[in-house]
Order: C-alpha cells, then sequence, then structure tokens
C-alpha cells in the first residue's frame, strides 16, 4: 500500500531538462518530451535525483531512509529499495505569448486528465476551445492561425493549482485547445537561446562549440505524482517526510542543467492526493 501525493513545479526562470545532440540535429540541445502530445517533462529521475541531494545537504542521512541505501563499490551491497516513488512531471498549463492578449495559458485535454487523476480532484469533460478568466477578444491568434473560443468554463478554476491567484481569480486566460494542436502551439511557446565559446585569441567560435538551447519558459506549470510506501511505522509517515526533506507549504529547488546561467530556478509544492484530504 501506498500513500498517495503529488508535487507542483512553477518554473521562476527557463527550464531545461534534456540531452545534447550532435550535428546531425544542428547542435541541438533538446528538452525530453511526452511520446503522445510532444510537450515537456521532467523525468522522475531528475526530481527524485534533486530531492535527495537536497536532503543529503540539509538532512545528512535521511537520504539513507527515503531514498534507500545506494551499492558502493568494494564494500558489501546494501542496495535497498526507496519509501518515495517519483513519477515524472508533465504540464499542467503552459504560457503562450499572443499578440492581443499578450499572454494565455494553455493545455489540452490529455494534460488535463492527467493532472486530475494525479491530483485526485474530481472528473470533468475537458473540452477544446473552452476558457476561463478575462477575455478580450473571440478568437486568438498563434503566429500559424486561429483559435476560436467557445464557451467559458467556470469549473477550469479548479485545475488551477493552488498558489496561482492570478490564474485561479479570472485575471489571466487560460484556453484549453484540441490535443492535436498542443505539439504546435508548445514549440512556439518554448524559450531558445544560442549558446557560444569563443577561441582565446579571435573572435570566432570554437570548433563544436555554438549550439542553441531549448527550455520551458518561465510560468510554465507542471505536475508529478509521488507516492509514499506504507511501512507502518510512524518514523516513515507522511508526516515525517515533509520535515526530513525540507518542504512546509513549498520550496525553492533548481531542476535541470544550465543552473549557471539563469536556468532551472522553479518553485515546489507537496500535496496530498485530494481523495485522501477528503476521506
Amino acid at each position: 500500500m501506498y500513500h498517495k501525493a503529488y508535487g507542483i513545479i512553477e518554473t521562476l526562470a527557463p527550464l531545461h531538462v534534456g540531452a545534447s545532440a550532435g550535428e546531425e540535429t544542428g547542435n541541438l540541445n533538446l528538452i525530453f518530451r511526452d511520446q503522445f502530445t510532444q510537450t515537456g517533462i521532467i523525468p522522475g529521475s531528475s526530481i527524485r535525483g534533486r530531492f535527495r541531494a537536497d536532503m543529503r545537504q540539509s538532512n545528512q542521512g535521511a537520504e539513507n531512509t527515503w531514498y534507500g541505501h545506494e551499492a558502493v563499490k568494494g564494500e558489501a551491497d546494501l542496495t535497498s529499495e526507496a519509501l518515495v516513488k517519483f513519477e515524472y512531471a508533465s504540464i499542467v498549463w503552459l504560457p503562450v505569448y499572443c499578440p492581443n492578449q499578450p499572454i494565455v495559458w494553455v493545455s489540452c485535454p490529455r494534460l488535463l486528465t492527467r493532472y486530475q487523476k494525479t491530483s485526485g480532484k474530481p472528473k470533468h469533460r475537458f473540452k477544446p476551445y473552452t476558457y476561463f478568466g478575462v477575455k478580450e477578444v473571440s478568437k486568438l491568434f498563434f503566429n500559424l492561425g486561429f483559435i476560436h473560443l467557445q464557451s467559458v468554463d467556470p469549473d477550469l478554476k479548479h485545475y488551477i493549482p493552488d498558489g496561482l491567484d492570478e490564474l485561479a481569480a479570472g485575471e489571466q486566460l487560460v484556453v484549453v485547445i484540441d490535443d492535436c494542436e498542443m505539439p504546435m502551439i508548445h514549440d512556439m511557446a518554448l524559450y531558445r537561446q544560442s549558446r557560444v565559446s569563443l577561441e582565446k585569441t579571435e573572435k570566432k567560435a570554437k570548433k563544436g562549440a555554438f549550439f542553441d538551447v531549448e527550455a520551458l519558459p518561465e510560468g510554465t506549470i507542471l505536475a508529478f505524482p509521488l507516492a509514499l510506501r506504507e511501512t507502518g511505522q510512524e518514523k516513515d509517515s507522511w508526516q515525517a517526510y515533509l520535515p526530513d526533506s525540507g518542504f512546509e507549504k513549498s520550496k525553492e529547488l533548481f531542476l535541470g542543467g544550465l543552473e549557471s546561467i539563469g536556468f532551472g530556478r522553479t518553485q515546489i509544492s507537496l500535496n496530498l492526493y485530494h481523495k485522501e484530504v477528503q476521506s
């Protein structure tokens, strides 16, 4: 048995979690993507590694309790199962530049349904082109075409995570688009930057030292499931894990790569699965 919970990630700076590619793809540092929606994700291993490293720094020794003992070369195999399980984080709401708004937070039924299952919120039928919040016009222009808004869906505010006061109050526009449109609009929203390393004596790029980076933009909201394995001991409870990991309501953590040049700053909050709270 497991205590189910979930985490919310709000990006406070562009977020790059991925791997570099070679010249065959134009020296692009691509982010990891979900195979179905082609939208950015953060692997569970990346989240777990960040949490474990942070716990080791602030509460040394506790990481072995929650994340298991790792095998050490030359010593007896003490590898053990972790009490905390992490899944990948997927987008809930993505900020996109729109000339007549100028920022709209978009999502699609598949991503919102995953968030509903992750958080335990009531089931809802998410319909494309419904919206919530301040609407200046009846159609939105996303560079490659127009999206005509249909009807307001006041229930969308229940699928805006806690702490996002402007979105929840309807002061900003959130829009549900079709699943098949999400990959294209997602790629329009990504933050991109070219990086170069110069020769010491000449103003030209070193060989192989010019490449592009893509990242999720500031203001992106993601959610990830996590679970705590029940042991029947109070010291292994959810109430014990939160202080050990340094969480009260939320915590600022860096995720991904390129932190030294301003990437990866996030605000993360942990919450119990809603059905457990209600019971």
